[in-house]
């Protein structure tokens, strides 16, 4: 497929580095492609950052018919930019896309377009420690219909915005609210697609935490209530008497690649790890027994987010001394070492836009 590049006539003022926050700046350029069901996929253009224009029955408003992806850039000390297991991301959003009723698109070609448009937005890179370029593929139903179907048309679009810590704590320890009284999903909804439905429904929940002055909520299963499943943008871990515990990936969860990255190196270090249901009432008894060592979150906006205050019901505990545990502190090293081209890559994770 041919990719058109039309370029800007007007660059934006780029923000200072060191005052970058999470998904509030974006750059001059985005990728666009259009599918219909007698073309396919077709029409891929990067083009100046703009507006999408809608019907006002856009199916996607009305049912929520779309996909997204999250992945990063980052700029080395030599000035290289890397992307970080970017093929992954591609077969995950087809994943979704299956579930979703959406076409597939073709990741070798969106890959390809995805380096061209870094290529031509490099400047947009920052290079201060812990900044990147996120990088945000969406598909979206487009049909201008009221009825309940899948759409027969869509858009593909890629944007890309700089990027500092995703948490205000930054690296710090952050609290966590357990809920028994909402449910996310299920197994057998859309759980483990990364669809906007999820997120909207975390959100009566997560302000409520915020009420609390917890920053996101541990979900636990729709069924029972018992079991653990993940944090709103995080998927889970706990050190539990030096193995590693994380809940399977059981069709109720994302299968976060974050999560696959920390389940690698911690099985390369010679470290226990299970991937296995667990309750919170292990995890309670666990720190009960004094063997509850850590607990933190995996995400690719975070990497590692320690936890050290985890809240349920009238229960509130601290981990450990409520600071950053040596686990989280090793794999937020490693993982960003090799994301930033400071480390050997032994899994082949990283990935030149030159390449």
């Amino acid at each position: 497929m041919e990719l058109k590049i039309v370029g800007a006539e007007k660059l934006k003022e780029k923000p200072k580095e060191s005052e970058l926050n999470f998904g509030t700046h974006f750059t001059d350029h985005m990728f666009n492609m259009d599918c219909s069901p007698t073309k396919g996929w077709h029409n891929a253009r990067i083009e100046p950052y703009g507006p999408i224009m809608m019907d006002p029955a856009t199916m996607v408003l009305h049912y929520g018919q779309a996909i997204f992806e999250g992945l990063k850039a980052y700029r080395t000390k030599n000035g290289t930019i890397q992307l970080f297991r970017p093929e992954d991301n591609f077969v995950r959003l087809n994943i979704s896309a299956k579930m979703l009723c959406i076409p597939e698109i073709d990741p070798e070609f969106t890959l390809s377009a995805l380096k061209k448009l870094l290529v031509l937005e490099q400047e947009w890179i920052p290079s201060l420690p812990g900044t990147s370029l996120y990088i945000r593929p969406t598909i979206m139903a487009m049909d201008p219909y009221l009825g309940v179907r899948p759409s027969y048309t869509y858009r593909f679009f890629i944007i890309l915005s700089p990027v500092g810590a995703y948490y205000p704590e930054g690296f710090d320890p952050v609290k966590i609210w357990v809920t028994d009284k909402y449910v996310r999903t299920v197994r057998g909804g859309l759980g483990m697609a990364k669809t906007p439905a999820n997120y909207a429904a975390s959100l009566y929940a997560a302000e409520a935490a915020k009420e609390k002055g917890y920053t996101q909520v541990l979900w636990l299963d729709g069924v029972e209530q018992r079991y653990i499943e993940e944090v709103g943008t995080m998927n889970i871990f706990f050190r539990i008497d030096d193995t590693l515990v994380t809940p399977p990936l059981q069709g109720s969860i994302l299968a976060g690649l974050t999560r696959d990255s920390v389940i690698a190196l911690a099985k390369h270090w010679n470290v226990p790890v299970e991937e296995r249901p667990i309750t919170i009432d292990e995890v309670m008894s666990a720190h009960e027994k004094g063997i509850l060592q850590e607990v933190f979150g995996s995400g690719t906006a975070a990497v590692i987010s320690p936890v050290n205050e985890l809240a349920w019901g009238d229960q509130v505990i601290t981990i450990k001394d409520g600071n950053v545990g040596p686990m989280a502190q090793r794999l937020y090293n490693e993982i960003t070492a090799i994301q930033y081209g400071e480390a050997e890559d032994p899994f082949g994770w990283v990935m030149s836009i030159e390449d």
